[in-house]
């Protein structure tokens, strides 16, 4: 049984300028040196904890275009018992979804430090603004019930 759900609002419509932003933002993390695959990696996981169906499918896409195998994204919400993602990458889920829920207990020096044995100060900037971008994007999709093609 499909649920038709109306979409409310096109927020970057009504207001071109924001999304003009919101993609200097991308167009920025794509220019710093995480890969594409982690970069999309990262928007699918905090996009399956906030259930932004949109993002999951866009992002699932851009992961596949940019190389990501299949396998690991239908493992990625069991990352932390599955073996196909490396410590750097368990470093990265674990402040993506600390970050995501951050009203719980903020990041865990513990998780911070493990990023910093993997990655620049530079790019742990960019991880965070990664996971602080598509947890904004999700909530601006699912307040206005904007829906996969």
């Amino acid at each position: 049984m499909n649920k038709v759900i109306k979409h409310r609002l096109d927020v970057w419509k009504e207001e071109p300028l924001y999304w003009e932003l919101v993609s200097a933002i991308d167009k920025r993390l794509y220019q710093s040196t995480l890969t594409k695959s982690l970069i999309e990696i990262i928007k699918i996981r905090v996009s399956q904890i906030n259930k932004c169906a949109y993002c999951i499918d866009y992002h699932t896409q851009d992961a596949l275009r940019h190389g990501e195998i299949a396998r690991r994204i239908f493992a990625l919400s069991a990352w932390q018992e599955s073996p196909l993602f490396s410590d750097s990458e368990r470093s990265v889920l674990e402040v993506v979804e600390q970050m995501t829920f951050i009203f719980q207990q903020g990041v865990s020096e513990q998780a911070y430090e493990k990023l910093q044995s993997f990655f620049t100060q530079k790019e742990i900037a960019d991880i965070m603004i990664c996971v602080s971008h598509i947890n904004f994007l999700n909530r601006v999709g699912i307040s206005t019930k904007t829906q996969a093609l």
